[in-house]
């Protein structure tokens, strides 16, 4: 699918509504000053980029304070 322009303040002022469209699987190509600076596109969900290394969910529903956790290292 081809990627869409969207300019900067566009994406910062409605980032929801995009968030929704690339987890559809749409791309767009975000512009600022008329410039390309960056895209954004749905992850690969085949790629080995990302690991679960610990899931606090499983130590306390609802997960574990960012705190507690610090304050035992």
């Amino acid at each position: 699918m081809a990627s869409s322009i969207v300019g900067l303040k566009e994406l910062r002022e409605n980032i929801n509504a995009y968030i929704t469209q690339v987890n559809a699987g749409r791309s767009f190509t975000v512009v600022r000053k008329s410039r390309p600076v960056f895209k954004i596109s749905p992850p690969d969900e085949d790629s080995d980029l990302w690991e679960t290394v610990l899931d606090f969910t499983k130590i306390k529903k609802g997960g574990v304070k960012l705190n507690d956790i610090l304050l035992r290292l």
